[in-house]
């Protein structure tokens, strides 16, 4: 059986120490083993970014930008065999693979303008015959740590324009399905990056406690859990170091009473179901102003969700595939009854779903719960599955206090044909992306991707200007070229130009 391993300087690195089971989620097999990098192991790949920092750091930016051109034109070439590999370990679909594959390659185009990112500021004679400038320098050895349901999209946020700014990087994937994060860096090394400059350690806690806990690595980005980026934010930071870490989310979509119904449901049918549910943007809360598009929402859902085309991931025309685990398969049909004994409406239950020849694999249909209140685990916690919950409220103005009172602000939308509605909840919302007849409103890479109070913490987005901000730190320098044969006094006066 094939073992994953770890990409160091250049060279793929056996440790032979602990492995985990990776599964096909699909057929509940294991297809693979992934090594699990002991504290050795991490600091090897420390060692490696760290040695390779001052060459590539002094590489000129527009050399930096070439490298990276190649690197695009790799990934779209082996395009297949990564969508293949997403789909294979996590289950999603070949056609949600190979968006999320496109995505991270928009964030490669984006780090291939390093030369226009990293200009600096210079201002003339901001004294007598004193100029001013800033210059934009790599931070340094930096890491990243990214979740199972991006395993491609989620790394390719972060270690392009982290190298683009000049840093050496070390990738810790999710475990989970790590394949696909380990071939796309194989890919880098092949468009003609210098050996050190991108290293990947597969691993548990153990290796992210390594990285965490060593001096030689200045910043940390994390996507995950909102339990786990508080543990790294706080554990990062108090060694000093830069940290984003991007965590959970709940997020709503408002439906209106003018709202376009048939257009909305469509639209929200994607948006919770698409991925099984495993997006950190998925709308897992539908608040309905009104029972009368309540009810008119349900019954358009209903049947959509009944008749969800569900199987193989690695099968192309299918709506939904399996989640990634069966521990997380449990833990989302717990939720579900959770919601029963609640006193939620069950009005789809997807719980006893099973596929034709995929019998062992790790599936649930598409569940729709109405009647949901806010003290209600199902609303309150992230069940990141195909749960999707109604809660009913009287006015606009009860769907923004109920939003903006929970814990998590990531990502949210509002259905309407009316422009002051829309730009009221754009203005008061307290989320930290929002779309108006938008469900998923990721952000362009060119922009940046990040939440609010519980589902970020750390002051800068990921990717995008802020993703730029990260990875580099300020220099401002300030000279002066006094006259010749002019001797001055000394000046005990703080410097000003009055």
């Amino acid at each position: 059986m094939q073992t994953v391993t770890h990409l160091i300087n250049g060279e793929i690195t056996v440790a032979d120490g602990r492995t985990a089971a990776v599964f096909n989620p699909s057929t509940g097999d294991v297809i693979r083993q992934v090594e699990m990098a002991d504290q050795e192991t991490v600091q090897q790949a420390i060692a490696a970014a760290k040695a390779a920092l001052p060459a590539w750091r002094d590489t000129p930016p527009a050399k930096r930008a070439q490298i990276l051109f190649r690197f695009k034109q790799l990934l779209e070439q082996h395009e297949e065999q990564i969508i293949r590999l997403i789909s294979e370990e996590h289950g999603k679909t070949l056609e949600d693979s190979a968006g999320e594959l496109k995505r991270g390659i928009e964030n490669v185009d984006f780090a291939t303008a390093a030369p226009e990112l990293l200009k600096g500021e210079y201002s003339r004679n901001v004294g007598p015959e004193i100029d001013s400038w800033s210059d934009f320098h790599a931070v340094g050895v930096v890491a990243g740590i990214t979740p199972f349901n991006f395993p491609a999209m989620v790394p390719l946020w972060m270690y392009p324009l982290a190298i683009a700014c000049g840093n050496t990087f070390i990738l810790k994937p999710s475990e989970r399905d790590p394949s696909s994060a380990l071939f796309i860096a194989g890919l880098f090394q092949q468009a003609g990056l210098p050996k050190g400059v991108l290293n990947v350690v597969n691993g548990d806690k153990e290796a992210v406690d390594g990285l965490i806990e060593s001096p030689d690595v200045k910043a940390l980005s994390f996507v995950g859990s909102t339990p786990i980026a508080e543990y790294i934010y706080r554990e990062g930071t108090r060694r000093g170091k830069r940290v984003q870490a991007l965590g959970g989310a709940k997020n709503h979509a408002v439906l209106m009473p003018d709202a376009d119904l048939n257009n909305a449901a469509s639209a929200l049918m994607g948006a919770a179901y698409g991925s099984c549910g495993e997006r950190c943007m998925a709308i897992s809360v539908v608040v309905c102003v009104g029972d009368q598009i309540a009810d008119a929402l349900i019954e358009k859902l209903t049947p959509q969700i009944k008749t969800l085309k569900i199987g193989a991931g690695t099968e192309r025309g299918l709506d939904m595939g399996p989640l990634v685990t069966q521990a997380h398969l449990k833990k989302v049909s717990n939720y579900v009854t959770e919601g029963v004994n609640a006193g939620a409406r069950l009005v789809v239950d997807g719980r006893d779903l099973s596929v034709a020849g995929y019998e062992n694999g790790f599936f649930i249909g598409g569940c729709l719960f109405d009647r949901v209140t806010p003290e209600m685990r199902i609303y309150q916690e992230e069940i990141f599955g195909p749960v999707l919950c109604i809660v009913r409220v009287a006015s606009l103005e009860d769907a923004i206090t109920l939003i903006n009172a929970h814990e998590y602000g990531n990502g949210t939308c509002v259905f309407t044909n009316d422009g002051e509605v829309a730009r009221m909840f754009a203005n008061e919302i307290e989320v930290g992306m929002v779309g108006i007849n938008v469900p998923l409103p990721v952000p362009a890479s060119y922009h940046s991707f990040g939440g609010w109070k519980r589902s970020l913490f750390g002051d800068l987005y990921a990717y995008g200007p802020d993703g730029v901000r990260f990875y580099t730190r300020r220099k401002t320098i300030t000279q002066r070229w006094i006259k010749r044969k002019r001797h001055e006094a000394a000046q005990f006066a703080f410097p000003s130009n009055n």
